[in-house]
């Protein structure tokens, strides 16, 4: 097992398991909609972004114990995003991480509560983290809200993308798109790390700088793979974005040239690292894993 391995394994145990004593269990009511978040959270995934800020926040030598609520906070999040992204109003999907989507499993107001829920939970979370000082859990929420929400967060993105569908957008408008929708969240995950960790300032924008260009290489890479790879592989449905008319890199820009931009973008996050006189391999690596992903 690689260094890689090894941070995506433990990472997933690790968080997986606060995760599972954070949120209620299924006895407790009202237990379908405990179900239904449990459903959606612990449906596999390599839980990249949670490993993100592990990763960033050992770099800079912050506690494992100190970054664990926050990296749970972030995967609570992400699959709220999802469950509202697969609803019949937004993606209309039927296929999240090999399963069934959590509206399909149960039913529409079910997924729709469920993300609520884990959404308020998130926020819960790091305001109840005792590990960190208050002024931490005050700038941590204050920049999840901002990278969740509007006008330059998640939310905004996801707005932007479903109004673009069947339009034709230019190339800096399909990077804004993504720059909130997928890269907002990204770039939070890596500079909470730093922050936990008491990283400087130019630390923290140097890690900025590398995260953004993570969130769009991710993005590039998943349209890529949308077009690239079967429902199986991905464990979602492939081809969706085409049928949906979604503004893509590869409807944009061709899949040759996307897969050249994806490089491109890869080398600008590495680059970001070397102004950091620490030991980035793992982050290093970690774009190297998003830039030759399959699924």
């Amino acid at each position: 097992m690689n260094e890689l391995e090894k941070l995506f394994a433990e990472s997933r145990k690790e968080v997986d398991s606060v995760l599972d004593k954070l949120i209620p269990q299924t006895e407790i009511e009202p237990s379908r909609l405990h179900e239904a978040i449990r459903w959606s959270i612990f449906a596999g995934g390599k839980r990249f972004r949670p490993a993100l800020v592990l990763a960033v926040g050992n770099v800079f030598g912050a506690s494992q114990n100190a970054l664990l609520r926050t990296a749970a906070a972030v995967e609570m999040i992400h699959t709220y995003s999802l469950i509202h992204d697969d609803l019949p109003s937004m993606d209309d999907d039927d296929l999240r991480r090999g399963r069934e989507t959590c509206h399909v499993k149960f039913d529409e107001a079910t997924a729709i509560l469920g993300g609520d829920a884990l959404q308020n939970l998130a926020f819960q979370v790091i305001a109840q983290d005792e590990t960190l000082t208050a002024e931490t859990r005050i700038k941590l929420i204050s920049e999840l809200a901002n990278a969740a929400g509007t006008p330059i967060g998640m939310v905004a993105g996801q707005q932007l993308d479903l109004e673009a569908e069947g339009k034709e957008i230019s190339s800096k408008q399909l990077k804004n798109i993504h720059k909130y929708k997928t890269g907002a969240m990204i770039s939070f995950s890596a500079q909470a790390g730093a922050i936990i960790a008491g990283a400087d300032e130019n630390e923290i924008e140097s890690i900025g700088i590398y995260a953004s260009k993570l969130g769009l290489l991710f993005q590039i890479t998943d349209d890529l793979l949308d077009v690239t790879q079967t429902t199986e592989t991905l464990g979602k449905t492939a081809g969706k974005d085409i049928t949906a008319q979604k503004a893509t890199y590869p409807s944009l820009y061709g899949l040759e040239e996307a897969t050249k931009l994806a490089e491109k973008v890869y080398q600008e996050a590495c680059g970001a690292l070397e102004k950091i006189d620490k030991d980035t391999k793992i982050l290093v690596a970690l774009a190297d894993f998003i830039l030759h992903r399959k699924a």
